[in-house]
């Protein structure tokens, strides 16, 4: 098959990040890709899908101008004649329905989240039917697709996006030399919950005989000037750091991760600190309640500063037992997202879309020979 990917960006974070791993499955099962983006925002996640051999469609647009997006991707189907559409979130899920509609060609959409704007929602219920295959990325996003979208095993599956690999560098253990380093990946963004995190450390300065401590933050977006605002006025041991291009690099500097999320699906960057040997303190969100136990961290609930500053205080007190709360993280999930599992799992989405799909593709080869024959 020939499968165009259809992508709201090429952001670099989010959905974006696991589409080097997720196509390479594709391919190495014989189909053509190309990845088409409805908008560029940052365009970070271009340069590791390029270097990964996949080539790129950027529409420069943005967030909000969906006619103009949808007429780009209308054109941009047409001149690649996929086989299949193959969508990602809400925004290119709904325009390529509409395109697949239009062009008479068959979607299968992604889902990445475990929590559905009502709008959302809404909207995918509505035109449910028009993809013949749902995929959830974990099964806590599967559990929220079957209840908002009412779908059923025949039209929902799930393909776990993180491919964890025991190449994943270890971070290094804590000395008593320097200070316990706390840190966090992702966007600044509300639903990252860095505002509680600002909470939190605050609390945590009202207790007493807790080591030298100090937290970074990884990452770039429109909460910045405030959550700089807060750290600056409450003299927080906060660093926002900016973009890291490198999160294996980052996440190898650390004794301690943090995921003070509203909500989430997966959460690659906190099951990526796991597999860096890095407890994990987290909200319950998403995936992450299914993969943390108080072995290798702990669960706090969300928007709850309170709890989180115990959670680290928790683990600031008892230093020496990170390493090893780290490496039961690392074999957990090592056992629940080995590699081979994430390969195997895709291969048999893609046979399964190859049997929906057989008698579509041989119409359209019966075409082609008949059209080459008229031809000679």
């Amino acid at each position: 098959m020939k499968i165009a990917y259809v992508i709201n960006s090429v952001e670099g974070g989010g959905a974006a990040l696991p589409v080097p791993a997720i196509t390479q499955v594709m391919r190495e099962n014989g189909h053509e890709v190309i990845v088409l983006a409805l908008a560029r925002r940052d365009g970070r996640a271009i340069k590791p899908m390029i270097q990964a051999g996949l080539t790129v469609h950027v529409r420069e647009g943005n967030r909000k101008d969906h006619l103009s997006a949808l007429a780009w991707l209308n054109r941009e189907i047409a001149e690649q004649k996929p086989d299949l559409i193959w969508t990602s979130l809400t925004r290119a899920t709904l325009l390529g329905q509409l395109v697949g509609l239009r062009q008479r060609l068959p979607v299968v959409s992604w889902q990445h989240s475990a929590r559905l704007k009502p709008a959302n929602a809404r909207l995918l219920r509505l035109m449910r039917g028009r993809s013949c295959l749902w995929i959830a990325d974990s099964s806590c996003v599967e559990l929220e697709t079957e209840r908002k979208l009412g779908l059923t095993p025949k039209k929902l599956t799930c393909w776990p996006i993180f491919r964890a690999s025991d190449s994943f560098p270890v971070a290094l253990p804590w000395s008593e030399a320097r200070p316990i380093r706390i840190g966090s990946l992702g966007r600044l963004h509300p639903v990252k919950g860095y505002d509680v995190l600002c909470d939190a450390v605050r609390f945590l300065g009202k207790i007493d005989g807790l080591p030298e401590y100090e937290i970074h933050i990884a990452g770039e977006g429109e909460e910045r000037d405030r959550l700089a605002a807060m750290i600056t006025r409450d003299s927080l041991p906060i660093v926002l750091d900016g973009y890291n291009a490198d999160p294996k690099e980052f996440l190898s500097t650390l004794q301690i991760y943090v995921q003070p999320s509203h909500w989430e699906g997966l959460c690659l960057a906190a099951h990526e600190a796991l597999l860096c040997g890095v407890p994990v303190i987290a909200s319950e969100a998403g995936e992450l309640p299914h993969t943390i136990t108080d072995a290798c961290g702990r669960i706090v609930p969300p928007k709850d500063p309170e709890a989180l500053a115990l959670a680290l205080a928790d683990l600031l007190r008892q230093p020496e037992r990170l390493a090893a709360m780290g490496n039961v993280g690392r074999e957990r999930v090592l056992s629940r997202f080995d590699a081979a599992s994430f390969d195997r799992r895709g291969a048999e989405i893609l046979a399964r879309l190859e049997r929906i799909l057989r008698p579509r593709l041989r119409k359209m080869a019966r075409k082609a020979k008949i059209h080459l024959g008229q031809k000679d």
